[in-house]
């Protein structure tokens, strides 16, 4: 697969995440690391951040400023699905919760239930009757 399809599929993805070029600050800093001359001398890290969410990314994993803007949009991608696969976690958790809550209890569970509130009241029972004395 060549960077152009590779272009073409990030975008295709972009978009059904609903995110927007117009929605991007892109900007190219001087690289560092191992690479050489050609790595300190030339612009070739790409910082993206998506100003409706504020996630950030960098990204320096080839020489290559193109490739690099390409990888940092699929960074960008992967963790804005990260938080929205969360999120929805998160929601089916709380939803889940709420049922077992409103659930009705077992015959065996009811009958623990009222057999744990019997022993209580005997103790609290005891109790008022040796405070007597």
């Amino acid at each position: 697969m060549n960077s152009v399809d590779k272009l073409a599929e990030i975008r295709e993805r972009m978009l059904l995440l609903g995110i927007q070029e117009e929605d991007l600050i892109e900007k190219f800093i001087l690289g560092s690391g191992s690479g050489g001359q050609k790595i300190n001398k030339t612009s070739s890290c790409v910082y993206l951040k998506h100003l409706p969410s504020g996630i950030e990314v960098k990204c320096q994993k080839e020489r290559s400023r193109e490739q690099n803007r390409v990888y940092a949009r699929e960074e960008l991608c992967d963790k804005i699905e990260e938080i929205r696969s969360k999120a929805k976690a998160e929601i089916r958790y709380q939803i889940e919760k709420v049922r077992r809550q409103k659930r009705r209890r077992t015959r065996s569970g009811q009958e623990k239930v009222l057999k744990a509130k019997k022993h209580h009241s005997q103790k609290k029972n005891m109790r008022r009757i040796s405070n007597s004395d």
